[in-house]
């Protein structure tokens, strides 16, 4: 069973995605090896950006797979994860909103909770490994200004949860939809349901400025669908556009 793959638990680290790289480099990884953090001194989030984290208070965890699916699929990889996830998170809370907000941020309730790094390890032609890395707010209580627009689990539901749990359950979500990928149109169609702010008007910008567009969807190779307000369809691939929050 994949679920009785290692686990390395470690106090702290730099990051547990470049630990995980680190065991791929070796030719010591196997799928589903997980590696998780009490606290990352440099964890990493989408396009270079930093997860920062309070020791102890995020479940901080990356895991090994073998994605089981074509090269050109990676987006569709990365939806299916985001929505194993998301699923893991209603069933926690049946009363929480959940949605991601493209391209891999997990929403609660209109706050961010956490975030999804997935790194892929190409040889030659094949897709040989990928680390899938999570970062998710459990029990903080208070953020700084700066970050107005996080939350954690705790607060979302004002109960504790049990990390350990909560990891085993992600996890195993995770490692099923490796060895049993669903199709690629039925992942799409859930991380559309899924889509925060679709069938909304967002702000985005650039480097020419602001505007606002509705959100349509997203499809299998990442690119976002839009409607501006003359009317006309726009796409956008991640890092074209930054989203801002309202």
């Amino acid at each position: 069973m994949l679920s009785d793959s290692p686990i390395i638990e470690l106090d702290s680290i730099d990051s547990t995605n470049n630990y995980a790289m680190q065991l791929i480099d070796a030719n010591k990884a196997q799928q589903g090896m997980t590696i998780v953090a009490q606290s990352q001194a440099a964890g990493k989030g989408q396009r270079g950006k930093v997860w920062t984290d309070t020791p102890g208070q995020s479940l901080l965890m990356s895991i090994i797979a073998v994605p089981g699916r074509a090269i050109q699929e990676q987006f569709v990889f990365n939806a299916s994860v985001a929505a194993a996830i998301a699923n893991v998170l209603q069933n926690l809370h049946k009363d929480w909103q959940i949605h991601v907000k493209w391209p891999n941020d997990i929403i609660i309730n209109d706050k961010k909770a956490g975030g999804i790094l997935i790194e892929n390890v190409l040889r030659g032609n094949k897709w040989a490994y990928c680390v899938i890395g999570l970062g998710l707010n459990v029990k903080q209580l208070h953020f700084p200004d700066t970050l107005p627009f996080a939350t954690s689990l705790k607060i979302a539901s004002g109960n504790d949860v049990n990390m350990v749990q909560l990891r085993g359950e992600i996890r195993e979500s995770i490692l099923l939809c490796t060895v049993c990928p669903p199709p690629a149109d039925k992942i799409m169609a859930r991380y559309n349901e899924l889509l925060y702010k679709r069938d909304q008007k967002q702000s985005f910008s650039d480097a020419t400025g602001k505007w606002d567009a509705t959100l349509v969807a997203v499809h299998t190779d990442g690119t976002l669908e839009v409607q501006l307000p003359d009317g006309t369809i726009a796409f956008y691939h991640h890092g074209m556009v930054t989203w801002e929050w309202q």
